[in-house]
């Protein structure tokens, strides 16, 4: 009876194992042309910072079905048009949403939540300059959508590449404002 008893807490707490293993994606990082911080969450999605437009060919050929571009139009090297007509040409979703760490806008995290949350907008490949403000709005999904605890999304983001300050206090701020 003893020995049956084991056997089954064993089996159970593999099931649980396995279940935590599915619902945490390993970050891997790698080197891709024309992007800089590439960090990649398994198939769901991938961050990285300045993304030139003949780099977007390559995420096409990696699976990824949306681009989103956090910078504004503003920033030395950004070229929107250029990329989003870059998207389009091999198939892809473009999404610009200009992200100011200065205004830290609620607005921001309105429509990404909004984009991502489309039908076929995901795999998606989300990018700024250095990575911290795309590791932020995935954040905020994996928090206000996918009902991650906090402590496990900062985790994921951080593995992301969320390292900026500012960033994180509007992420932190946004995800008090938006529970329910």
């Amino acid at each position: 009876m003893r020995l049956l008893a084991i056997r089954l807490t064993a089996s159970a707490l593999a099931v649980c194992f396995a279940f935590t293993a599915l619902d945490a994606q390993e970050v891997t990082k790698q080197q891709v042309a024309g992007i800089t911080n590439f960090a990649r969450l398994e198939t769901t999605i991938a961050c990285g910072g300045a993304t030139r437009p003949e780099a977007i060919a390559e995420l096409k050929k990696m699976g990824f079905a949306s681009v989103v571009n956090l910078r504004m139009a503003s920033e030395p090297g950004n070229d929107v048009a250029a990329e989003e007509a870059a998207a389009k040409a091999v198939g892809m979703r473009f999404i610009h949403i200009p992200y100011d760490v200065a205004s830290n806008d609620p607005v921001v995290g309105d429509r990404f939540l909004a984009e991502i949350g489309k039908p076929g907008a995901q795999p998606a490949y989300i990018h700024c300059a250095g990575g911290s403000r795309a590791a932020g709005v995935w954040m905020l999904k994996r928090v206000l959508v996918d009902k991650w605890d906090l402590e496990k999304a900062t985790k994921e983001a951080a593995d992301l590449g969320l390292a900026n300050e500012r960033v994180k206090q509007y992420v932190l701020g946004y995800i008090k404002a938006h529970s329910k």
